[in-house]
């Protein structure tokens, strides 16, 4: 990459530290990136980790970017926007991180900025995460292209529409803790099956781990995977009729949906 888009990171925590590392790993360099960070101990281990200009007033950090990432909690957006409203141009882009915060509030106080929501998932703090993405009523195709080069510095990017992003809420961006509930649950029986803990914790974490390989790799879908496993009257055919017999499928679907109306309410 020979000249990247300039950025500017507000909030220097989980997300946006990942993130800023992930850029700094695919083409960036230290001087491309300035993160603004209010805990002055969180800042000086910004500065030495990345090696990127840390500074605590986000107004000043906007200054001269390409495009600014908004990484702060969704009930500091408010704050925020008061902080930089006046400093951010219409010829930048703003990328924001905010869960449930919808692009019409940033709208509201930046005016004419374009403005793109995304919303990736835990697994981007090591370069595997899952983001959908959303432009609002003024951002461009040139717009889009800079939010979705940013967010695959640290995984996969989907293109949708602002309202299908409850849905990847639900999906993805509460998905790895649907696995990790799964995860927890196959230890304990491992355990329950006279195997130490480390043990059935290592067996369990790598085959999720293999598992979620496959259908990445293969392009199979799910269902195939699956019946490739489960023989007629074996092993795994004792265990997917229990999970039948017990609404597994009918559970997660309800899950889901839970969590899709709960990021509905929560953007209203």
């Amino acid at each position: 990459m020979s000249s990247p888009p300039t950025i500017a990171i507000l909030g220097a925590g989980a997300m946006g530290s990942a993130l800023a590392k992930g850029l700094l790993g695919n083409g960036w360099r230290p001087e491309h990136l300035t993160l603004a960070e209010v805990v002055p101990e969180r800042a000086a281990q910004v500065r030495s980790e990345l090696g990127c200009e840390c500074v605590s007033d986000p107004a000043q950090a906007v200054q001269g970017t390409d495009a600014v990432v908004v990484a702060v909690k969704p009930q500091d957006i408010e704050v925020l926007l008061e902080q930089v409203s006046g400093a951010i141009a219409s010829n930048q882009v703003v990328i924001t991180l905010a869960a449930g915060v919808r692009i019409a509030t940033l709208e509201s106080a930046l005016g004419d900025t374009p403005v793109v929501r995304v919303m990736p998932n835990t697994p981007a703090l090591l370069g595997k995460g899952m983001t959908g993405l959303a432009g609002g009523s003024h951002a461009g195709p040139s717009h889009i292209a800079v939010a979705r080069m940013v967010m695959e510095a640290v995984g996969e990017v989907v293109e949708l529409e602002e309202a299908d992003l409850d849905a990847v809420t639900a999906v993805s961006g509460t998905g790895p803790a649907y696995v990790f509930a799964l995860a927890e649950s196959m230890t304990e029986a491992a355990q329950q099956l006279g195997l130490e803990a480390d043990v059935a914790a290592h067996l369990v974490n790598y085959t999720v781990l293999g598992a979620g390989e496959m259908l990445v790799r293969t392009g199979q879908s799910a269902a195939h995977l699956r019946r490739q496993v489960a023989s007629p009257g074996g092993t795994t055919d004792a265990a997917l009729v229990v999970m039948g017999e017990g609404g597994f499928s009918e559970l997660m679907v309800r899950a889901v949906v839970a969590a899709h109306g709960r990021s509905v309410e929560l953007g209203g």
